[in-house]
């Protein structure tokens, strides 16, 4: 949500049983079975949800084409000054009162009801860290379409919500849009994950959330936080090492939500909002995904990551969107011929589900577009067509901002594509005079590719650049396995199949397989000498080797400083091939023709065994001038 950045009867008995549900931190969603039985329209999809290759799939292995919307209102509405009680502080004249907007003029069966009709499978439900912890009952007249929920906390109205969507059928990624419960997106305490909070309490909230539903399995997704961008004085960054790096937040909190929360969640990551203080010939810009091109993200269940970006007419490649204070003469994104946007949208988040073979390879979600009904000009309009073609021509995921909005004289959000009047009476998309129409039936009309998706060979980058990267659960399990050292460990179900001369880079792979090459049984192994080099089978003379035994392949390494400080190595399922070669990358890059995996170290030299091998050992040396950097790798056929 950026269009304010830098600006100064079926479901009633369901809900019914939520008005005693616990709220608040100490309290837990209440179980499937605590719940009384619904006919839910039929979801035609299986959860929970993952990810093979670029595709979302579900529990049969079927493509999910995540078709969303936006139903805001539980992170926020006033804008920030002026009193809370006045609707006329809030976004658009709309007090939310911290739930989703709408429950004071429609019932849900009826909303459901409508995002049906758009042609929805999914919503994006966005929250506050602060509406966690209200403990204040929402007033009457915030739920009067909805009287079972009088008396329900903002948290226990979400429940309600998120219970009776998933068993009408919809998926719920769940969205930490706002710290606080404030309208999003500009310079108001909001800009990233930390900024009226620790990062620690952040994630905390998170594994609460992931806990709290984790046994409503079409509850699909954690979508981490809505657009990271600059505060005052600094700017977000993708992998420095420090407390406003969004990379390091984004993967210590995915991995904590998938252990200690749910195992079943999608982690959702949006790419960098904003950077740099928008003003002609000072640098600044949107870097959306463009960062994981060099730097992407390895989780412990490497089949649940999702990375996502949004998009807005008015803004720009290097524009912030204002008009006015902190406006430049970049162009917008409605300013770009059709050709130009498509270029733009490629570069900027649609090459990471471009392809495959690549370490960044992953879904992409567009999770916020959207543009007004009441929007009058040429260009932006032609930007909503041009926009909305392309999602249909490449059948990418996207969610529409917002959902639902007011219909009330002076007031109302007018982009909303569902907007209902103190009455309850509908109005927008669906009612035949709404210009937005013609491009959104287009969107929705495309055929959903919801077949068969076949297995996707796994390519991932294990980055030790300030700090372990074990992403393997059984690793986790045995504790630390080389203390006081950097450690990188390939998630379950991978082996190591390259590294990086310096900067303590690797390369995970499952390529040649058919599944886990890792034996069902038996801890890894730590290799910290030669005992494992057969007489006669020096393979890089001169050099210390840490080689794995036969049987056993590479599945991790670990680091002091810049030196080599261990292998680690898992006895494979069944016999591996002996035969070897050596692969030496101290001077130059050797790997595999097209570089299988893509760009994992960027400025480094790295060797790579072929798809065909797996690597036995690593080699390097700690002689006058060198730093016992990995030299060389030891590569034999896996059969």
């Amino acid at each position: 949500m950026i269009r304010h950045l830098l600006r100064t009867a079926l479901l009633l008995p369901l809900v019914a049983a939520l008005a005693t549900a616990p709220a608040g931190p100490a309290g837990a969603a209440p179980a499937a079975s605590e719940l009384p039985a619904a006919t839910a329209q039929s979801a035609g999809w299986a959860a929970p949800l993952s990810t093979r290759g670029r595709d979302i799939v579900d529990a049969d292995g079927r493509k999910f084409q995540l078709r969303a919307g936006n139903w805001d209102g539980a992170q926020g509405s006033w804008n920030g000054s002026g009193d809370k009680a006045d609707p006329a502080n809030h976004h658009s004249g709309q007090d939310s009162h911290g739930i989703p907007l709408g429950l004071d003029r429609t019932p849900l069966p009826a909303l459901l009801a409508d995002f049906h009709r758009l042609g929805l499978n999914s919503i994006r439900l966005p929250f506050s860290n602060e509406m966690i912890r209200t403990t204040a009952p929402v007033p009457d007249a915030a739920v009067a379409a909805n009287p079972a929920l009088r008396g329900l906390t903002p948290l226990g109205v979400y429940d309600a919500v998120v219970r009776a969507l998933t068993a009408d059928g919809f998926a719920v990624i769940l969205n930490n849009h706002t710290n606080t419960t404030r309208w999003c997106c500009g310079l108001d305490g909001n800009e990233r994950w930390n900024s009226s909070q620790s990062t620690r309490q952040w994630e905390d909230d998170w594994v609460f959330m992931a806990r709290r539903y984790r046994d409503d399995k079409r509850v699909v997704g954690a979508d981490l936080y809505n657009e990271v961008r600059r505060d005052y004085l600094d700017d977000p960054n993708w992998g420095l090492g420090d407390a406003h790096d969004w990379y390091t937040a984004a993967q210590r909190a995915g991995d904590r939500i998938l252990t200690e929360g749910s195992p079943d969640l999608l982690i959702v990551v949006e790419g960098i909002n904003w950077t740099g203080i928008p003003a002609d010939g000072l640098p600044h810009g949107r870097p959306t995904l463009a960062p994981v091109r060099t730097l992407s993200h390895t989780l412990v269940a490497s089949h649940k990551l999702v990375y996502s970006a949004h998009f807005y007419g008015y803004t720009g490649p290097h524009h912030s969107g204002a008009t006015g204070l902190g406006e430049t003469h970049d162009a917008r994104y409605q300013d770009l011929t059709r050709d130009e946007l498509y270029r733009v949208l490629d570069e900027q988040a649609l090459y990471v589900a471009a392809g495959t073979g690549q370490h960044f390879t992953a879904p992409v979600w567009i999770s916020e577009f959207g543009i007004g009904a009441d929007e009058g000009a040429a260009a932006p309009r032609a930007w909503f067509g041009n926009f909305t073609d392309r999602l249909a021509a490449l059948g990418t995921d996207f969610a529409y901002w917002p959902l639902v909005g007011w219909n009330d004289p002076g007031r109302g959000d007018s982009w909303a594509l569902l907007r209902y009047d103190s009455a309850g009476r509908r109005s927008g998309v669906l009612d035949g005079t709404d210009w937005r129409a013609a491009g959104w039936n287009r969107l929705t009309a495309a055929p959903a590719p919801n077949g068969p998706v076949p297995p996707a060979d796994a390519w991932h980058m294990l980055s030790t650049d300030h700090a372990d990267a074990v992403q393997s659960l059984r690793v986790r399990a045995v504790g630390d396995w080389d203390g006081g050292a950097r450690k990188a460990v390939c998630p379950d179900g991978e082996r190591l199949t390259g590294l990086a001369h310096t900067g303590g880079r690797g390369l995970c792979t499952d390529t040649a397989t058919a599944g886990d090459l890792r034996a069902a049984t038996g801890e890894a192994v730590v290799v910290r000498d030669e005992r494992n080099v057969p007489a006669g089978g020096d393979w890089a003379s001169g050099y210390t080797k840490f080689q794995c035994a036969q049987g056993q392949f590479l599945i991790g390494y670990s680091l002091r400083g810049a030196r080599v400080s261990a292998a680690l190595c898992a006895q494979a399922r069944s016999p591996l091939g002996t035969a070897g070669r050596t692969v030496w990358f101290d001077r130059g890059d050797n790997r595999p023709a097209g570089n299988p995996g893509g760009e994992y170290a960027y400025g480094a030299y790295k060797g790579q065994c072929s798809p065909g091998e797996y690597a036995a050992g690593i080699a390097f040396t700690t002689r006058i001038g060198s730093s016992g950097t990995p030299d060389a790798l030891l590569c034999r056929p896996l059969a």
